[in-house]
């Protein structure tokens, strides 16, 4: 198991790559420091595989903890996750050994890849004494040998999933209700909300509240414009 610390000072925004580490198989989320000072002293009390780091905090400069990384050789890696695409901040995350750098906003599946592609860095390190060209390759470049899907939660199924999804991308409205996609997709309703539930979570769904002519409110939905991306990885 790789064990991940977050480093961002946004308790929202580490959440959210909390569960999005979660999903893949492998990881787990050892913790969270809204610092570099946080992270520094959290080092010292936990064994840490990997860090996902923010460039941009109130406090600090996530790169100042990349150069404190490789300044004390702390055995740990780093993927930045920043708004930070200035070319300076780039060069020096890159020099500093960041492993991967992901731009704020990133789509899941772009994530699912630098995390896949860590995996397997960590399993050719662990398992092999000696490389051959096409390991190094991957080692190098963080090119994965196949795609990988991200895990359903309990009570989801792929073939179902892709059903609903199906039923969705045919609906002819803008906006649709769960009786809209339960009666297309022949499911139940309450098997229905548990699906545009997930697809809400993972944002490939927006739901909408709408009031009626009686005031009661009717819980609709619409596709986002990452949706099919997402999707993909899923299905």
């Amino acid at each position: 198991m790789i064990n991940v610390l977050i480093v961002e000072d946004d308790p929202m925004v580490a959440e959210f790559n909390r569960k999005y580490t979660e999903q893949v198989e492998g990881f787990r989320c050892g913790g969270w420091a809204a610092s570099v000072e946080d992270a520094k002293k959290f080092l010292e009390e936990q064994a840490i595989d990997l860090i996902l780091l923010d460039v941009y905090m109130q406090e600090s400069n996530g790169l100042d903890l990349l150069a404190f990384i490789r300044e004390t050789g702390e055995n740990v890696d780093v993927i930045v996750i920043t708004a930070a695409s200035d070319m300076n901040s780039v060069k020096k995350a890159m020099n500093f050994g960041a492993v991967d750098y992901l731009i704020k906003p990133f789509h899941f599946n772009r994530f699912l890849e630098a995390l896949t592609g860590y995996r397997e860095h960590v399993s050719i390190m662990r398992e092999r004494s000696l490389l051959s060209q096409e390991e190094l390759d991957r080692l190098l470049y963080h090119k994965s040998s196949t795609k990988e899907l991200a895990r359903l939660p309990k009570g989801v199924t792929k073939s179902t999933l892709a059903m609903v999804w199906n039923c969705i991308r045919q609906h002819e409205a803008m906006l649709f209700s769960t009786e809209d996609i339960a009666e297309s997709a022949g499911i139940s309703r309450v098997s229905m909300r548990k699906y545009l539930a997930f697809l809400t979570e993972i944002e490939a769904l927006a739901m909408e509240t709408v009031y009626g002519t009686i005031g009661r409110p009717v819980y609709q939905y619409r596709i986002l414009p990452q949706a099919e991306e997402i999707m993909n990885s899923y299905i």
